[in-house]
């Protein structure tokens, strides 16, 4: 093994740790202004803060309110959320695609989709593009 093999495990080590003490970590979800993902673990935590109930209270709540939701959506329901949006559910037709790599034709049932349309408060909030903004 060479000196340059052995020091540069070290080196990246190094800028690993300085990379992480130059990015605080997020303390909640809100604060997070990189966007991503908030996992429901987050989720529950959320709403056990806002709501004063316990973790385990609020992830039976988020639970069966997600249940409810699954359920309407599979018996073709509609479910507005407010402020937030309306899931709904759409049928499609059946269509001719093409297989990618092939170039093959292939036939492509009829079938249901889940569309959801944003809130005009939530659109509204999010505020305009980059290519308006920029006209």
């Amino acid at each position: 093994m060479t000196k340059k093999a052995a020091k540069a495990p070290a080196k990246k080590t190094a800028a690993k740790q300085q990379a992480a003490e130059a990015e605080p970590t997020p303390q909640t979800p809100a604060e997070s202004s990189a966007g991503g993902k908030i996992a429901k673990t987050q989720l529950v935590e959320q709403v056990a803060q806002q709501s004063g109930l316990t973790k385990k209270q609020a992830g039976q709540a988020v639970d069966a309110a997600m249940e409810v939701i699954v359920d309407a959506i599979k018996q073709g329901q509609s479910v507005g959320l407010p402020g937030l949006g309306t899931l709904s559910v759409k049928a499609t037709a059946a269509r001719t695609g093409v297989r990618p790599g092939t170039s093959d034709r292939i036939q492509i049932p009829a079938g249901r989709k889940v569309a959801f349309k944003v809130a005009n408060t939530l659109k509204g909030a999010l505020g305009p593009t980059g290519d308006t903004a920029a006209e």
